[in-house]
């Protein structure tokens, strides 16, 4: 799966092979697309990183980081699907939300980038405090916490 293998029928958002009547080894071709749906849908990664890791497990995915070597040089910027004992790249695009389980965080895909939102400031200051106020936004920010929405 490290070098895939490419027709011109293929998906236009997640570029997964496309069968032709009369084709042969079509089972190579759902193979791979499932592969890819597998590590695509519901994407968790475990982190990103420039060097793949000493004992991958089959299922994980990682966001390749800048100056990629060993078996993910040149792969910078993509995410990193180990299925069936083999890396699969895929680039990511607009739209994707990945949750990141190093950081406990999801991260979207806008603009080329992918994107976190900062965990919001507790309130200070000001002249009057109003107490449930104050809890309240407390229980707000500590329920989207629980739901990745902010880093801890």
């Amino acid at each position: 799966m490290t070098d895939p293998i490419r027709l011109d029928g293929a998906t236009p958002r997640l570029d997964l092979p496309l069968l032709f009547a009369g084709q042969a080894q079509k089972e190579v071709f759902v193979n791979q697309a499932l592969s890819a749906l597998d590590g695509l849908v519901h994407c968790a990664i475990e982190g990103e990183a420039a060097a793949p890791p000493a004992a991958p497990i089959d299922g994980t995915a990682w966001l390749v980081a800048t100056g990629a070597s060993g078996e993910w040089a040149g792969c910078d910027g993509l995410l990193a699907l180990r299925q069936t004992g083999q890396w699969l790249f895929a680039p990511p695009r607009d739209g994707m939300q990945v949750l990141d389980r190093g950081r406990r965080q999801m991260l979207h895909r806008v603009a080329g980038t992918w994107r976190a939102p900062a965990r919001p400031p507790a309130p200070v200051g000001g002249a009057v405090i109003d107490v449930e106020a104050r809890a309240a936004i407390a229980a707000l920010v500590a329920a989207l916490q629980q739901w990745a929405a902010f880093p801890a």
